[in-house]
């Protein structure tokens, strides 16, 4: 334990962690950016550049939450999330906003790949970027507001997922040091994730999409059961 606080401390780890931290999330911010075919290669260099990262960082599974050590104690923010997504759709069903056409089954065939999106998200937002500014910056309050700033800022420049995404991204860093359990995170993303998609409407949050997919997005783009990854 000793020598793991040591090496938090080490300028040469600290230097690694920032630079391994900027070119992790310029390369993010250049996949959302980019326009196609260039983007889907910006894509598969960002993900071989931060399972890089992450192998040679040699954190523990344990460490980066992927346990089942505080699952059910931590679970409660899933029921959280179900809970203002029932609010949430009550609202849209009697605004005649709401997109759902279907039960539990449907919701799974037409979401389970934005499911999996949202466990990447939360992956690289706990376990990679707030990993490293924890060690970086000089208290937790410091790393959970720059980890929070930074996943909202990638969702620019659509207001509504940037406003939710830093609310979220404060909650979800506060549940993660505080449970270091991964899994309820990844479910209530997805929950609150599919709930925007149903409950508002496309051509409002522009099919969820970020970056120069938003600016770019038109009304014939808009698909009425899915979310885009991003």
């Amino acid at each position: 334990m000793t020598g793991s606080t040591d090496c938090r401390r080490c300028p040469r780890s600290r230097r690694r962690d920032l630079v391994e931290t900027a070119v992790a999330y310029g390369l993010i911010l250049l996949v959302v950016w980019t326009p196609r075919p260039w983007q889907r290669i910006l894509w598969l260099v960002a993900a071989a550049a931060i399972i890089f990262f992450t192998c040679i960082s040699l954190d523990t599974l344990q460490s980066m939450g992927l346990r089942r050590a505080n699952f059910l104690r931590s679970l409660w923010v899933a029921g959280v999330a179900l809970a203002v997504s029932g609010l949430a759709i009550a609202l849209a069903a009697h605004l005649h906003t709401l997109r759902l056409r279907g039960g539990p089954l449907w919701i799974v065939r037409h979401y389970w790949a934005y499911a999996l999106w949202a466990a990447v998200q939360q992956f690289l937002l706990q376990c990679f970027f707030l990993a490293r500014l924890r060690r970086v910056l000089p208290s937790a309050g410091a790393a959970v507001l720059a980890a929070a700033g930074i996943f909202a800022l990638a969702h620019l420049p659509n207001p509504i997922l940037t406003s939710i995404t830093f609310v979220w991204g404060l909650v979800a860093c506060v549940h993660f040091l505080r449970y270091r359990n991964l899994y309820p995170l990844i479910l209530a993303h997805a929950i609150f994730g599919i709930t925007v998609s149903l409950a508002i409407p496309g051509p409002v949050v522009h099919n969820m999409r970020v970056g120069l997919g938003y600016l770019t997005y038109t009304s014939t783009q808009h698909s009425s059961y899915s979310a885009q990854p991003q």
